[in-house]
């Protein structure tokens, strides 16, 4: 997943809310989210080449996502896949601090990534990163966007979806159909811009919109997330084909549960 847009906090009639796209080549196996047989609480996509998964939610209200980080300094094959991380909170019942105080001890196994973990009481977030520092943060309220740099990086991308999920919010009620419209522009940054961030070659722009079609890779799924104030939890998954054509449409809708 290569852009996620996240309110956290921000609105008191939803304590969360989520657009997301994960971007991967199309020929990568994959399977649409679902509560897991083995994990029943869990609701997730899963990477059916590695195991793991980019983005879920358990029924008591754990929350992880995970994005690449852009390093072309770091290109050489991690011995462990960075799927696993969210996978690992998922399952488990470590507190967001204490599983990322865990994995940073650990983070040199992975390639270069951003990891946002979350519960009913807060969000984290960390990055293994050269430049990000080694210590978990807790986030405070408000609204974040995380693309392949550290958080809230400015890329056209990410300021746009952060502006456009804002606009969102003050106009009321959500709809999943806007919710996804926050990650679905596929228009391409002005060359510019991405200069000013170190990402001037011809790939960088290519990626550039939100939305990503290539052919061989591109948006794969866009999901959208939220709960309210008083715990039910709305979830939609679109996938995509490498036309960018809906081939898809998961939608659950359920009660956060205590833990």
């Amino acid at each position: 997943m290569c852009l996620l847009i996240i309110a956290h906090q921000s609105d008191p009639r939803y304590p969360l809310v989520v657009a997301a796209n994960r971007d991967e080549f199309h020929a990568r196996p994959t399977a649409a989210s679902a509560f897991w047989p083995e994990h029943p609480g869990l609701l997730a996509g899963r990477d059916l080449e590695q195991g793991g998964t980019w983005m879920g939610i358990t029924r008591t209200g754990r929350f992880a996502a995970i994005t690449n980080y852009r390093d072309p300094s770091r290109t050489a094959p991690a011995p462990r896949s960075r799927g696993e991380l969210p996978l690992q909170f998922l399952t488990g019942d470590a507190s967001p601090a204490a599983f990322l105080r865990d994995v940073a001890g650990r983070a040199d196994g992975y390639a270069g990534f951003n990891l946002l973990l979350g519960d009913p009481q807060g969000l984290w977030y960390f990055s293994n990163s050269r430049t990000a520092g080694d210590s978990p943060q807790r986030l405070q309220p408000g609204i974040y966007g995380l693309s392949n740099a550290q958080l809230d990086t400015p890329w056209p991308k990410v300021i746009l979806g952060k502006q456009r999920l804002q606009t969102l919010l003050e106009s009321g009620s959500l709809d999943h159909n806007e919710l996804a419209a926050v990650v679905g522009d596929k228009r391409l940054a002005d060359p510019e811009e991405l200069r000013e961030h170190g990402m001037g070659n011809g790939m960088d722009h290519l990626l550039s919109a939100q939305f990503i079609i290539t052919g061989t890779y591109g948006t794969r799924a866009s999901t959208t997330l939220w709960i309210t104030e008083d715990g039910q939890a709305s979830w939609r998954e679109l996938s995509f084909d490498a036309g960018g054509c809906v081939g898809g449409v998961q939608e659950k809708r359920f009660s956060i549960e205590a833990a």
